[in-house]
This record gives C-alpha cells, sequence and structure tokens, in this order.
C-alpha cells in the first residue's frame, strides 16, 4: 500500500519521480495529490484560456477538423503535418515538421489532446510540434519530437485505458517541457490506486463548521469528481487547508516574534521628537497624525514592530518615518534608513537634515543638547568619507544612518540598532532586510518600518494573510497638483510622440521642466536590457525568425543626444544614469533641483524618492517595459508643486498586446492601492512563505488572497486558536505535518530571521 507521506522515488519508476520533483518540486505522494488540476475537459468543452501568452505552455482538447500535409518550404523530400482542432468552437492549429511521421496517427474527426508552447504570428497563436494524445483511440500511443518518449510518457498511453477515455472530467494539469499533463494523470491514478485512507487532521468541529468534506475524499475527488459539485467540493476543502497551513505558519511565528526582545521606546515630552513637532512648519494631515500614533504605540512595546507604511506618492511617509526614528533615538538607539539607490540615499540625508535643522549638528558649536547626528553611507564614497561615516556608526555619534546596500556589508557595525526603515521596500529582497536588522545587538530584534506607495504582490499577500502590520496614508498633502496620465502607441500614432516633445518644448517656455525617461543606459552596457515580464508581450515572429518591424528599445544616451540636437534643440538637456560616478549624479541632479536643466533624460534612478516640483512632466519610453509599480513610482515624480502634472508613456506595443492593457490600466487610475491589486492578478501572490518577491513561484496553489478572503479569516481564527492553546502542536501532530508542508527546508532560516 501507499501512505500519503511517502516519497515519489519509492512509489513510481525514477525518472518519473525524478521528472515530477525537476519540473514542479514534488517529491511525496502528498506533493503529487495537492498538485490539482488547473481544469477539466467534459465532451464538450477543452480550451483552457481563449488568450494565451507568448511562451506559455498550454494543452488543449478538441476535435481535429483540418489534417493536411504539406512539403516543407526550401527542405526537400521533408514535410510539415497542420492539424486545425475544434476546441469548443474556438479552431487552434498546430504545425509539426515531421508531418510524414505524425500523419498516420492524427486523423479527421478524432478528439485529441496537444500539450505545447504558444508561438504568435500576426496576432494569432498555435502550437508549434506539440506532443499529444488521441483520446478516442484504445489503440493509440504518444508519439511526440520523434523520440521514444522517455520517463513517464512511456507508459501513459497503456494507462490512457478506457475507463480513463470515458470519464465525465478530464483533469487538465499544469505542465511543463519535460512532463505533459497526461504524464501527472498517469501518476496521480497510479498512486491513487494503491493510496491508504489518508487520516484527517482537522478537528470533526471545524469541519462541520467550515462545510469541508473528509481529506481523503477531497484528494481522489480533486483528481478525479463525478460532477462539478464534487469538484468544487473538493477543491473548497483543499483551499481551507492552504490557508491553515500558513496560518499556522504566521501564527506560530507571530508568537514567537512576541517572545523576542525589542527596544522598548516609549515617547517622550521633552525628546527630540517632541521639539521636531514644535518646529514643524506645517500641520501633519489627519491621516499623518493617525498613523503616528499606530507607530509610537509599537516602538514603545518590548516586542519588535514589524509595520508596512503604505501611502500614495507624496503622500507624507517620509516625514511619518522620521518622527518614529526620532522616538527611537529618544530612547537611546540608532535608526538606519535604507534606499534602494545612491540618488535617493543622497536625497534622503539632504532632506532630513534640512528638515531637523539645528537637531541634526550634534558635535558642531552651538548644538542644541538633545540633537543627533545624521550619515550618509554608500559605495561609492571615498575612502576617507566612508571611514569617517563607519566610525560615526560604531561609536554611536550618528542617530540616523542613511544608506543604500552599503549599510548592509560586513564592515558596517553599530553602537545600538533600535530601528530599520526600509524605503521603497519593493526593491529590497527579504534577505537584503534582514542582513541589516540582524546587524543590532545582542538578542535584541530591531523595529521594522517598510515603506512602499504601491506594494509588491508577496507584501500584498503578507498583510491580507495577518503577516504585517499595516498603516495606510490615503490623503494627500495640501498642495499637490493631479496627474493626467496619457498612453502613446508610437507605432500606429507617430506624430503623437512629436506632440509629446512640443509639449514638453510648452512647460519649458512656461519656466517648468521634464523628465524623460528610458528603459536602459546604452553603449554596450554591462547588463543586458530589461527583458519584458513573461505575461506582458508577444513576440511578432514567425517559425523562421524573428519579424523585422519588432520593436527595438530606446537606450538614454541615444535618446539624450537625439533630443538635444533635434525637437528639443532650444532647451537645456541633461542626462543622468547609474553608471555616472557618485560626484557627477549629484551634480546633475544639484543642476536639475536648481532649474539649471531645463529636460533630464534618464533611467529609473529617478524613479522614487526624487522631488522636484518644478517638473510638470514625463515621457516614458518603452513604457512596456516598466512593472505597474514602476510606472506608478515615476510619474510620482512630477506635479509635485502648484501646476498639474502629465506622464506620456510611450510604447511600440501593437494594439492587442496585454501590455497595452496594462498600459491603459495605469493611465485610467492613479489609485496606487488599485494598482498593487492590478499587480497581484497579474503576478499572483509570490512565494508567501519564502523570500521571493516575484509571482512567477506561488505556493498557493488554489487560494488567492483576493478572491478567497474569507477562508482565510476563517483559517486564521482556527490557526491562532489552535496555536494559543498548543503552542508547539504536540498535541496536532496531524496539523504539524500540514504546517511542515507549507514550506521545505531551505525556508526556515526565512521564517527565524523574520
Amino acid at each position: 500500500m501507499t501512505h500519503f507521506d511517502d516519497r515519489l522515488s519509492a512509489v513510481l519508476e525514477t525518472g518519473v519521480a525524478r521528472a515530477l520533483e525537476e519540473s514542479f518540486e514534488l517529491i511525496t505522494v502528498g506533493d503529487l495529490l495537492r498538485y490539482v488540476p488547473s481544469r477539466y475537459v467534459s465532451q464538450g468543452s477543452g480550451l483552457g484560456s481563449t488568450d494565451p501568452y507568448e511562451g506559455d505552455h498550454v494543452t488543449v482538447v478538441g476535435r481535429v477538423d483540418k489534417c493536411e500535409l504539406f512539403p516543407r518550404r526550401g527542405k526537400r523530400g521533408i514535410s510539415v503535418l497542420e492539424v486545425t482542432i475544434d476546441c469548443d468552437g474556438q479552431h487552434v492549429k498546430a504545425t509539426f515538421f515531421n508531418g510524414a511521421r505524425v500523419k498516420h496517427a492524427i486523423k479527421k474527426d478524432q478528439r485529441v489532446m496537444f500539450s505545447g508552447t504558444v508561438k504568435y504570428w500576426r496576432s494569432k497563436w498555435s502550437l508549434s510540434h506539440p506532443r499529444y494524445l488521441v483520446l478516442d483511440d484504445d489503440e493509440s500511443d504518444l508519439i511526440s519530437r520523434g523520440d521514444a518518449s522517455a520517463g513517464p510518457r512511456r507508459g501513459v498511453g497503456q494507462a490512457m485505458d478506457a475507463a480513463v477515455r470515458a470519464l465525465p472530467f478530464l483533469p487538465v494539469y499544469p505542465a511543463a517541457a519535460g512532463i505533459e499533463s497526461w504524464d501527472i494523470l498517469w501518476c496521480t491514478r497510479r498512486v491513487l490506486e494503491d493510496l491508504d485512507p489518508v487520516e484527517d487532521p482537522l478537528p470533526d468541529v471545524v469541519r462541520a463548521r467550515e462545510a469541508l468534506s473528509p481529506l481523503d475524499h477531497a484528494l481522489r475527488a480533486v483528481h478525479f469528481p463525478a460532477s462539478k459539485d464534487d469538484a468544487e467540493a473538493a477543491r473548497h476543502r483543499l483551499r481551507f487547508d492552504e490557508a491553515a497551513a500558513v496560518q499556522l505558519v504566521l501564527a506560530t511565528r507571530r508568537q514567537s516574534a512576541a517572545a523576542r526582545p525589542a527596544p522598548a521606546c516609549p515617547p517622550r515630552r521633552d525628546g527630540l521628537a517632541a521639539a521636531f513637532d514644535d518646529d514643524l512648519p506645517f500641520e501633519l494631515t489627519d491621516g499623518q497624525r493617525t498613523v503616528a500614533e499606530e507607530i509610537g504605540t509599537d516602538l514603545s512595546a518590548p516586542h519588535p514592530m514589524n509595520r508596512l507604511l503604505q501611502g500614495e506618492v507624496g503622500s507624507g511617509k517620509t516625514i511619518v518615518a522620521l518622527r518614529a526614528m526620532l522616538q527611537v533615538l529618544d530612547a537611546g538607539y540608532q535608526c538606519a534608513l535604507l534606499a534602494p539607490t545612491e540618488v535617493l540615499a543622497t536625497q534622503h540625508h539632504r532632506s532630513i537634515t534640512a528638515q531637523l535643522g539645528a537637531l541634526a549638528t550634534a558635535g558642531e558649536l552651538g548644538a542644541p543638547e538633545r540633537a543627533t547626528r545624521v550619515v550618509l553611507l554608500t559605495g561609492s564614497m571615498s575612502t576617507a568619507a566612508r571611514r569617517a561615516a563607519l566610525l560615526a556608526v560604531v561609536s554611536g555619534d550618528a542617530g540616523i544612518v542613511i544608506g543604500t546596500h552599503a549599510l548592509i556589508q560586513e564592515s558596517v557595525s553599530f553602537f545600538d540598532l533600535g530601528m530599520v526603515v526600509v524605503d521603497e521596500q519593493h526593491r529590497f529582497g527579504v534577505e537584503q532586510r534582514d542582513m541589516l536588522r540582524a546587524k543590532a545587538r545582542g538578542d535584541i530584534s530591531p523595529h521594522l518600518l517598510v515603506m512602499t506607495a504601491t506594494p509588491i504582490p508577496r507584501t500584498i499577500a503578507m498583510t491580507t494573510l495577518g503577516d504585517l502590520d499595516t498603516s495606510t496614508l490615503r490623503e494627500l498633502p495640501r498642495g499637490r497638483s493631479p496627474i493626467a496620465t496619457s498612453v502613446v502607441p508610437a507605432r500606429s500614432h507617430p506624430r503623437w510622440v512629436e506632440r509629446a516633445w512640443a509639449r514638453i518644448t510648452e512647460e519649458v517656455a512656461a519656466g517648468r521642466q521634464a523628465y524623460v525617461v528610458c528603459s536602459r543606459i546604452g553603449e554596450d552596457e554591462d547588463t543586458p536590457p530589461p527583458r519584458r515580464a513573461k505575461k506582458s508581450s508577444r513576440r511578432s515572429a514567425s517559425d523562421e525568425g524573428e519579424d523585422e518591424n519588432a520593436p527595438t528599445t530606446a537606450a538614454a544616451l541615444d535618446v539624450f543626444e537625439a533630443l538635444r540636437s533635434g525637437p528639443l534643440s532650444g532647451v537645456r538637456v541633461g542626462l543622468l544614469h547609474g553608471r555616472l560616478p557618485a560626484d557627477e549624479k549629484d551634480a546633475v541632479m544639484t543642476a536639475f533641483d536648481h532649474g539649471e536643466i531645463d529636460v533630464l533624460v534618464c533611467t529609473t534612478v529617478v524613479e522614487v524618492g526624487v522631488d522636484v516640483p518644478n517638473a510638470t512632466t514625463m515621457v516614458v519610453m518603452d513604457a512596456d517595459r516598466f512593472g505597474v509599480s514602476q510606472l506608478h513610482q515615476l510619474r510620482g515624480r512630477v506635479g509635485r508643486g502648484g501646476h498639474p502634472g502629465l506622464c506620456i508613456l510611450v510604447t511600440d506595443v501593437g494594439p492587442h498586446s496585454p501590455s497595452l492593457n496594462r498600459l491603459q490600466a495605469v493611465a485610467g487610475t492613479t489609485d496606487g492601492f488599485e494598482l498593487a491589486l492590478l499587480d497581484l492578478r497579474q503576478r499572483r501572490e509570490g512565494n508567501v512563505l519564502g523570500a521571493d518577491q516575484s509571482g512567477t513561484r506561488s505556493n498557493l496553489r488554489l487560494l488567492s488572497v483576493l478572491d478567497h478572503l474569507d477562508i482565510i479569516v476563517a483559517a486564521r481564527e482556527f490557526a491562532q486558536r489552535v496555536v494559543a492553546e498548543d503552542p508547539g502542536l504536540t498535541r496536532h501532530p496531524g496539523l504539524a505535518g500540514m504546517m511542515r508542508s507549507a514550506w521545505d527546508a531551505t525556508r526556515v532560516d526565512f521564517l527565524d530571521k523574520a
């Protein structure tokens, strides 16, 4: 008999088990059974997606409508088989380059399953040389790319007997190039035939309250349901299991965090924070005051704060973070502010020093008694400046340390770190943030405040799942101007691009300034240009090569030369990018800030934190190459003064591209939280319990933080109650196993550090 916790290598052939592990990280029988179908195919339907993306690996089911053999152009004696299948009314084309070998197996009116990689040509998609299975021919076997079908595919034809072919709902699994949907079906069926009844870890009272199927039934029905209702009931049960597993991990983690010591930093009436408030030349918004109170309460506790401060671009997050840092300084501890770029770190240092005024002059003649010192630390500083900064940090002379990734280096030691602030947290990995937090003394865990204007998918997931406390600023300070956004399809409307340059000239003539943002620097740069996200573009290419009209990207160096000698020859054009020396970058940014440069051609070094109130217009070249969060951050650089802002998104993508739809969505709203939800729907949640921030690997297979909030809430209440009563889950071994299944050994270190 087969047990739920058995390794697949002990149940299936070695090659099969290896393929499942390499392609999908499925190691145990339980892993395989929880790898559920993406959909089910009945006799009347077979197309999972009517509009897949270039490069997707898809599986389709339908009846052969056409099957024609043609000689291959330029290849004497070689034929091409073109097959069109009818998938519930939509026709999908597949091309086989070894047509003579395949023609005998695929015939008109047969019901077939094709699996392959999506290719686009002239706005239509097809499958090139897919693997296939004939579903209504008991004598058929799998033939693929002319090979012998190694691994699980050798036996799949035998496994697809009449009983499987006659299933009312044929499961279709997320597949990969190395292992197909029918391979997984074969493995799953084989495992279920010998599986011992699976013990249910959930108490009966919980199953009854949440209307959950028994686990053993759900694991069988999710793969081979008797009806649609049967399938949905099984998926509902497994969704709850996913939510419960994650919530058990988070509940255990929160309990552990609450037990760790952190510096208690209650507010002082006679401290730096109070003096700063007294000197503020403006009034805080109601939202800023409310959030400041939430953060102040957290800082007063003897356990670590773990809070996300999210707010629209320009909503005043930095001033709230500064007040929090001053509260920590009043308790005798240091604070570190981690910024993603030298430009932003330098600007933070300049602006915070200016905001503090005399309160930032510790060590200088005539400094107030309560004053502190603000120090900047970046990778490009001179040896002498870096040595002086490091000494101020390790000696405790510097109360606030602002820097880039240089803060994480081993050579940086703090005297007594009490709080870490991470600006634009989406630009940092979890590991980088935790490396900085680890610089606190002894067993102390410093408080953590992360800030963002557009939360990345993983952040939304973590806040929804309850792992991050969240404060939100939605109210913009007085005086902020609205920002209009327009999408310019350059290929179909080249005159609109010319109008963009004319608009910049008009703004400069009115005494204002502009940005032109490019996705790359140019001139044999060390790093390749950013790749398009897998689901943000389609290639216009034939089977034989690339489309000669495929778009190229605009490099900052090229755009700079073209503009200053062309449409913007009458204005002062500057250039800013990451390869410039630090002093030159600072000089260019200072000149732009002082109005000595009218138009700044730049890369994304200006994405966050740059504040030039006189800049009103931004043109983003190749806007389809930027993420939703990046675009929202970039356009937040304009409209920061008394004049309305305009952001122009220039793109070469076609009219039916998903990228154009994404740009139009960005243009349609200035609500960063709405855009973050859009980003989440496109990218998914990411690896919620791991360090990955990309949505490409999600350990949530059925659960969506957007669509299943009620399940998440119920699972959270259940997990908190269980962990409170049984912290080590010693009385609930089944739940302990469920919790362990939510992350592997490589994630344990991550959880311990957070």
